[in-house]
C-alpha cells in the first residue's frame, strides 16, 4: 500500500513540476539563504501584482554584498526566484547588484513558464530597493535608528 501511494505522489509532483527546470525545482524545494538579517544594511519589501510579498535583507561591507537573506509568502517559484536573487547578489559590488535584472534570475533558473515570470521580476525589483534602502542609509546609518519598520 505504501509503495503505491508513494508512486502516486511521485507522479502528482511530476505533474505539478512540469515545464520547470531542475534548477528551479531544487531553488524553490531547498532554498537558499532563507531568512533575515538583524541589523541589515539594506532592507526592502514588495508586494507584487499577483499578491506574492518578498523581502530581502543585505550585509553589505565596503560596498560589496557579503549576505543577502529573503523570505516570502508566495509561491514555488517565488521562492526558486528569491533563492536564486539572492545567490546572485552574493559578492557583488553594489553597483553591480543594482544591475541584476528579471532577465538576469530567469537566465540562472534556465527560464520559467511565462506565467511565472513575474517572480523573476519581484526578486530583481526587491533587490533593486534593498541597494537602494543601503545606498539611503550608507553615509547617514544614524537615520535608520528613527525609521519606521
Amino acid at each position: 500500500m505504501a509503495s503505491e501511494l508513494d508512486k502516486i505522489a511521485e507522479e502528482l509532483q511530476k505533474e505539478a513540476w512540469a515545464g520547470y527546470t531542475e534548477v528551479v525545482i531544487d531553488h524553490a524545494q531547498n532554498p537558499r539563504n532563507v531568512g533575515s538579517i538583524q541589523n541589515a544594511d539594506g532592507v526592502a519589501m514588495i508586494t507584487g501584482p499577483c499578491g506574492d510579498t518578498m523581502e530581502i535583507w543585505l550585509g553589505v561591507r565596503e560596498d560589496v554584498i557579503k549576505e543577502a537573506r529573503f523570505w516570502t509568502d508566495g509561491c514555488g517559484t517565488s521562492i526558486a526566484s528569491g533563492s536564486m536573487v539572492t545567490e546572485l547578489a552574493k559578492g557583488k559590488t553594489i553597483r553591480e547588484a543594482m544591475r541584476i535584472t528579471q532577465k538576469d534570475v530567469l537566465d540562472a533558473l534556465g527560464g520559467l513558464p511565462e506565467e511565472s515570470q513575474h517572480c523573476a521580476l519581484l526578486a530583481a525589483d526587491t533587490l533593486r530597493e534593498a541597494v537602494k534602502d543601503y545606498l539611503a542609509y550608507k553615509n547617514e546609518s544614524w537615520k535608520r535608528a528613527y525609521q519606521k519598520r
